[in-house]
């Protein structure tokens, strides 16, 4: 299947709700943990720039997002969902791969970094040239954590003082530091 994937702009503002309820439906599906996000919430990263969205035709089929966090010294690819009928196809490698680049041109300096019960996106990042590290390698930034304040893990989190939970997390360095993967290749929408 051909997808349109391309960095979210106000045209999509309308597909917010419907992104919403995908993090929710997958929440409850999957049965571990993956925080929730509001439709303002995606609707603010949509307009700061900060979202990719893949649509087949002119249906929803993914969606991810990045936030900065500690002054832009780390960001983190975060959100990665794909709408049920489209997984299995590598639509979530195409999509984790254009967010990936998208954080390292417009934050050069920052550490790239996300936290997740999927092996999936497990597998993703490491091609990516992720590293799995604790927990106490990424930001110490209070607004990062708040963000998994939905998760159904959220206590387990709370109760190791945010240096463990049922998540992996891994980072990747910042654009600066060395290239990652040959990007050359990877037609990019405009």
């Amino acid at each position: 299947m051909n997808f349109s994937i391309r960095t979210a702009d106000l045209s999509d503002i309308h597909w917010t709700e419907a992104i919403s309820a995908l993090y929710i439906d997958s929440a409850q599906a999957r049965g571990t943990g993956i925080a929730t996000r509001s439709a303002a919430y995606i609707e603010e990263k949509i307009k700061k720039g900060n979202a990719v969205i893949a649509l087949q035709k002119d249906e929803l089929a993914g969606f991810c997002y990045i936030e900065t966090f500690s002054a832009d010294q780390y960001v983190s690819n975060s959100g990665l969902i794909v709408v049920p009928k489209f997984r299995g196809q590598g639509l979530a490698k195409k999509i984790k791969k254009i967010v990936f680049h998208h954080a390292r041109e417009k934050y050069p300096k920052a550490r790239v970094f996300g936290i997740t019960t999927s092996p999936v996106v497990m597998h993703i990042n490491y091609e990516l040239g992720y590293k799995p590290v604790s927990f106490k390698e990424l930001t110490d930034d209070d607004e990062f954590w708040k963000g998994c304040s939905s998760c159904k893990n959220y206590d387990i989190l709370l109760r190791n003082d945010h240096k463990l939970c049922l998540c992996t997390s891994m980072i990747a360095p910042s654009k600066e530091e060395k290239p990652i993967i040959d990007l050359s290749n990877l037609i990019i929408p405009k």
